[in-house]
């Protein structure tokens, strides 16, 4: 599953207006693509069929029913699935319902006199022996008849009782009928709604992972429960049926008095059932062959008709057959269909033969779509791409391994869109996306490693939350690593007799790494340990080092780093909070001999330097740690900056931003000294090194934009930004034209968004005329690049007039990535009633999809005038939110973190505390950890601002003058 929560580059830049920049120090702080499923939100779509009961458990027992893992009894072969939604309410209840009957064939490995089989919110029909099954066995071997079924509803089984034992090594079909409702919960098979022509259309679609097969039909619903499926759906006339096999036979037929469409599919391949995927719609498709696999992409008629879906008809191809070489294996379907979905709560799902997407990250529209949206669409087209074969050819057994599935696709994401669009230099943004932003969630105490224990992880919650920036970022970050020091050559044959060996089966992360050190054995890498210690290390234990060299001694040591030096550290680790550490590395521009730090500390003779030699750590940042440097060698470094910054490579340029403001945050360097680092921007005109220093002047802006520390912060910022302004203006030839380089046209919105929020006149006056223009004439003057931060300084700077005719061509979008736009910009208003009335507008449907519910609160708490009107709102509404938003379409993590990200008094902190104490009955569900890393992270905060506003005012206050 793609990263569910995405603030694109340039809606993120954008923000920097209202006080955030691209949010990734901060709102990063748990990037969770989860979907909760709240106990408080059962629905019964039909009292009919016989009326299912069920059965309630007061307290825990030790009964196989109230245990959330399956027992290992049963193992199913295949199942023969119909379905049929109907995309109309039914007259009566006004419910929409979908109604199936399911057969499973299981082999029994375990004698047993007990079945149970996942079902979530499904009523039964009473079949005719008074039971909602009907067991039989293969082969006309007899069988126990059923005694007792019930719904155990907090385990989420059907649960049947035998009278008799059924036999190991013997077969059994268990057959059901079931009722559903087809609800807009964005989750299991759910409802999608919206409008065409000005006509409100419905489509059935899907979403299984991690949990939610079992909302659709009863199912063995554990990831290695892999079987066949026999899937056929009934519809509606004029609409297609997909799923995830080719489509066999499509017969009109009568059922029900109504005459309908009964579409067959192929059986697919051997699978989870958490990567199954029907859908019922009218849409329209294109479609290619390449290598006998037919690509399709599917989307509304007028998308189509626009020509929005060409994009990724043209880049799955080749992504394809990228893939099929990196991993030595033919793509391993008949067809590769990818749908837009107007509701969908993740970025897209890697359902096997049939993904699906949110709109804005498969449809692309060369007027509408910037070239950050543009970006987004081939990074995760490749995401999923990836996973056909890493995650549904080979699945990790559990989901307590999810990091490696979702850390794997989020790594090599970057290199199937650098092939794909080879002149962005897509992969070097690994570091800004990736790395950069999971260290913030990583230095903190609340942190997690990567891999839990089996038994840690049994409760659908318990799994929602692994899909974190952990899981995603984390584990990119240090499988790239892992690539980098056994080279990519060594990595890719350990990978592909990995996938050959364990093709439509279940692994546990070591298979892998057994696979990587068989590569190893028969090559020339020399490691200092094995690549299961070497792992382990950044495995098994949360955060990561800083690495501290001293130049003068040549003691290089590791350290646990910590936003806040003072937080107790909890979590005991078997390594001791020290890991096995690749070092790349270069002196005075020269690239060295890569080094280890396999222990506490240690010297490294060729690291001492004298006269102006320096030493810079971390090459390209393809390790996952930190780097600090003695004094003498910092300043060596700020002086290369200074005068020849084009001598260090850019991408550490970017690093050495970040590394010094962490470092700072942490009290390992003074915050003075990080902030030297961002001297040498007004010569910089690359686009990661500014990336990162907003990205970490956002926490300033964060801490200080109510206090009088901003306007000496504004000046200074203003007067760094201006060369990059006016350098945008000359190139583009006044703003005409379009720079030629994917960074470069990045890069041109930050020097708009930082001249505009600093208070430049001419950036201002430019802004806002382009937007009266549209006002005036109806036609949209703006490049698609620039026109989230375009929208956003305009309607800062206007009032209602310029907020209702946003608000109007919101509503009117006919493209998604349009009205995303809007729709963050929205929240740029300084008019506080019209941030409240937005607020409201968050939590009706008509007005912000469920899906959208989320990122537009986290937009207006972004707003320093929105921060406290977003707080009260979710503090007011949290019961509301928690109960009718809790299907999978409110990622309750990012809510909490981005509303309290701000917070840095003692008043803030006593809030949050009450808070987490007033709702402790009804829960946070997968926002619980973002809680206390909230109240961590405004504790450290409140101490940060204690220990350096002072310092920080008299710099910024001295700065231009330094620099006059």
């Amino acid at each position: 599953m793609a990263k569910g929560f995405f603030i694109s580059k340039a809606v993120g830049i954008a923000g920097i207006f209202i006080g955030i920049a691209a949010l990734s120090t901060i709102i990063a702080l748990s990037v969770v693509y989860s979907q909760e499923r709240s106990k408080n939100n059962q629905v019964s779509p039909t009292d009919g069929g016989g009326g299912t009961t069920t059965k309630p458990t007061p307290t825990p027992s030790n009964e196989p029913w109230d245990q959330y893992r399956l027992p290992k009894t049963l193992v199913p072969d295949h199942y023969i699935v119909t379905l049929w939604p109907r995309l109309k309410p039914d007259p009566t209840t006004q419910l929409y319902i979908f109604t199936g009957d399911s057969s499973v064939e299981f082999e029994c490995v375990e004698d047993t006199d007990l079945i149970l089989i996942h079902s979530n919110k499904l009523n039964y029909t009473t079949l005719e022996n008074g039971k909602f099954a009907r067991l039989s066995a293969v082969n006309s071997a007899s069988v126990p008849s059923i005694r007792s079924s019930w719904l155990q509803t907090e385990t989420q089984y059907l649960v049947l009782q035998l009278d008799g034992k059924l036999v190991k090594g013997q077969r059994y079909q268990l057959y059901t009928e079931f009722t559903g409702e087809l609800a807009d919960d964005l989750g299991g098979f759910y409802r999608s709604v919206y409008t065409e022509n000005g006509e409100e259309k419905v489509l059935a679609t899907t979403q299984m992972q991690p949990t939610d097969a079992r909302k659709a039909f009863p199912c063995f619903d554990e990831p290695a429960m892999k079987a066949y499926f026999f899937i056929t759906l009934i519809h509606e006339p004029g609409t297609v049926a997909l799923s995830n096999g080719r489509e066999t036979g499509n017969t009109t037929v009568s059922m029900g008095g109504q005459t309908v469409l009964k579409t067959v599919f192929e059986r697919t391949e051997k699978m989870s059932t958490y990567l199954l995927a029907f859908i019922v719609s009218d849409y329209d498709h294109i479609s290619s062959t390449i290598d006998k696999v037919d690509i399709r992409i599917f989307a509304r008629k007028p998308a189509i008709a626009a020509g929005q879906g060409d994009y990724a008809l043209n880049i799955t191809g080749p992504i394809l057959k990228f893939f099929e070489t990196y991993y030595n294996s033919t793509y391993p379907l008949p067809k590769s269909d990818q749908i837009a979905i107007p509701d969908f709560n993740a970025g897209a799902m890697e359902n096997w033969g049939l993904i699906t997407y949110r709109e804005t990250a498969l449809l692309y529209d060369e007027e509408f779509s910037s070239n950050s949206n543009k970006e987004r669409i081939a990074t995760i087209i490749a995401h999923e791409l990836a996973h056909m074969w890493f995650g549904n050819l080979v699945t990790l057994r559990w989901w307590n391994d999810l990091w490696l599935n979702e850390g794997f696709a989020s790594y090599v994401e970057y290199l199937g869109a650098d092939d794909a669009e080879p002149s962005w230099n897509v992969k070097d943004l690994i570091v800004l996306s990736d790395v950069h932003r999971v260290f913030a969630v990583d230095a903190l105490t609340s942190s997690h490693p990567l891999s839990s224990k089996e038994e840690d992880i049994q409760k659908p919650a318990q799994i929602s939350e692994l899909f974190d920036a952990i899981s995603y970022s984390k584990g990119a970050s240090v499988l790239r690593m892992l690539s980098d020091f056994l080279t990519e050559d060594v990595f890719t044959k350990g990978l592909q007799s990995y996938l050959q060996q364990f093709a439509f089966g279940n692994t546990v992360y070591t298979d892998l790494w057994k696979h990587l050190q068989m590569a190893v054995d028969t090559s020339a890498v020399d490691l200092p340990s094995s690549v299961n210690d070497i792992m382990n290390t950044w495995v098994l234990q949360m955060g990561f080092p800083v690495v501290t060299i001293d130049t003068s001694t040549g003691l290089v040591s590791q350290k646990h780093f910590l936003l806040d030096p003072d937080a107790e550290v909890t979590t005991p680790s078997e390594y001791n909070y020290e890991w096995i550490v690749p070092i790349k590395w270069m002196k005075t521009g020269a690239v060295q001999n890569p080094k280890w730090l396999s222990t506490k500390s240690t010297t490294i003779s060729e690291m001492v330097t004298g006269g102006s030699d320096w030493v810079l750590a971390n090459l390209d940042v393809v390790g996952y740690y930190r780097v600090n440097y003695d004094d003498s060698n910092w300043s060596k470094l700020l002086n290369a900056l200074n005068t020849n910054h084009n001598a260090i490579p850019v991408i550490n340029r970017a690093q050495l931003v970040d590394d010094a403001f962490n470092l700072a945050r942490a009290k390992i360097i003074p915050t003075v000294q990080a902030l030297q680092t961002t001297e040498y921007l007004k010569n910089e005109r690359d686009y990661m090194p500014w990336e990162s220093a907003l990205n970490n002047l956002d926490f300033f802006f964060l801490m200080f934009d109510r206090s009088e520390v901003y306007g000496p912060m504004q000046d200074y910022l203003r007067s760094q930004v201006t060369p990059l302004f006016q350098h945008y203006k000359n190139i583009t030839g006044s703003w005409s034209d379009v720079p030629e380089g994917h960074m470069d046209q990045y890069n041109q919105v930050n020097a708009i968004s930082l001249a505009c929020k600093t208070g430049l006149k001419e950036c201002q006056d430019l802004v806002q005329g382009w937007f009266k223009q549209w006002m005036d004439t109806g036609i949209n003057p703006i490049h698609a690049n620039l026109r989230s931060t375009v929208y956003c300084n305009a309607i800062a700077a206007g009032g209602a007039t310029e907020w209702n005719f946003a608000w109007g061509k919101f509503k009117n979008a006919t493209i998604a990535i349009e009205a995303d736009k809007l729709r963050a910009a929205l929240a740029c208003t300084k008019q506080p009633w019209l941030l409240n009335r937005y607020l409201e507008y968050t939590v009706d449907p008509n007005q912000i999809r469920k899906q959208d519910g989320t990122s537009t609160i986290i937009y207006i708490a972004q707003n320093v005038v929105g921060q406290s009107l977003a707080w009260d709102f979710v503090r007011a509404r949290w019961n509301y939110i928690f109960t009718q938003y809790g299907g999978g379409s409110f990622s309750f993590s990012n809510l909490i973190n981005g509303v309290t990200k701000r917070f840095s008094t003692d008043f803030e902190l006593q809030q949050l505390r009450q808070f987490k104490e007033d709702n402790a009955e009804v829960g946070f569900g997968s926002g619980t950890l973002a809680v206390d890393q909230s109240i961590e992270r405004t504790q450290a905060n409140m101490k940060w601002i204690e220990e350096n506003k002072a310092n920080v005012l008299k710099w910024f206050t001295d700065a231009p003058k330094v620099m006059a």
